[in-house]
């Protein structure tokens, strides 16, 4: 593992400036934090590459697909930039093109399983007539069969995914909400303390800290539970 801290902070935000304000208030504690599709599209690779300047942890969530070859030249464009964990879409194809991308870097490539909003009646809609966690099953087997590192998965599913991963794939779980936290938009959830419990190596969480009044109060608020579900 490049950190023993599992807290990935989601700049979950519309602007560089948004941004970069809540990575000074929380710069005493996180050193970790997920670049998403909203933020990558308003502030690009400048912005990441500014995290990366700053030796902090970049998870770059891009859910990559597209044919192979597309994967595997932006796989390795990504790879020169330092940053940790890079997601693919959990195809087959996909992921043993990026895989052949990332070559012998230290980027690490996560298959994403099933996304945390979705729910069988999701699946059925993409044109899957089976349980979420058949689903997420299929893709954790096909992960590590493609060499990628880890995945992402739902806290729900951690535990399965553990046992079919192994003890050396990473485990990122978002979804991840305290207790009396609003889940959002979220529909497969746990709390931190069930989820690195159940197995996961490192929790993404957004709005419970994003939007508090004190982003680092929320965090530690986050740290203390971890604590106490240890003792």
């Amino acid at each position: 593992m490049f950190d023993t801290d599992p807290l990935i902070i989601a700049l979950d935000v519309d602007s560089a400036a948004e941004a970069c304000a809540l990575v000074d208030a929380l710069a005493p504690e996180v050193t970790f934090y997920k670049v998403g599709m909203e933020l990558y599209a308003a502030a690009g690779m400048e912005f990441v590459r500014g995290l990366v300047q700053q030796r902090l942890n970049v998870f770059l969530d891009l859910k990559m697909y597209d044919i192979g070859e597309t994967v595997k030249r932006a796989v390795a464009q990504v790879a020169k930039t330092g940053v940790r964990f890079l997601t693919v879409h959990g195809s087959s194809a996909v992921m043993r093109a990026a895989v052949e991308g990332r070559g012998a870097g230290t980027l690490r490539l996560l298959g994403v399983t099933v996304l945390t909003s979705f729910d069988e009646e999701d699946l059925a809609d993409l044109g899957f007539r089976c349980e979420v966690g058949d689903l997420v099953a299929l893709r954790v087997k096909n992960a590590m069969a493609a060499g990628v590192d880890g995945v992402v998965a739902s806290p729900l599913e951690a535990r399965k995914v553990r046992e079919r991963a192994g003890p050396e794939a990473i485990l990122v779980t978002p979804g991840v909400r305290s207790g009396g936290a609003s889940v959002g938009d979220q529909k497969r959830v746990a709390t931190p303390a069930q989820a690195i419990r159940d197995g996961a190596d490192y929790l993404v969480i957004g709005r419970q800290v994003t939007r508090a009044n004190d982003p680092l109060a929320a965090v530690r608020e986050i740290r203390s539970e971890l604590e106490q579900s240890r003792a």
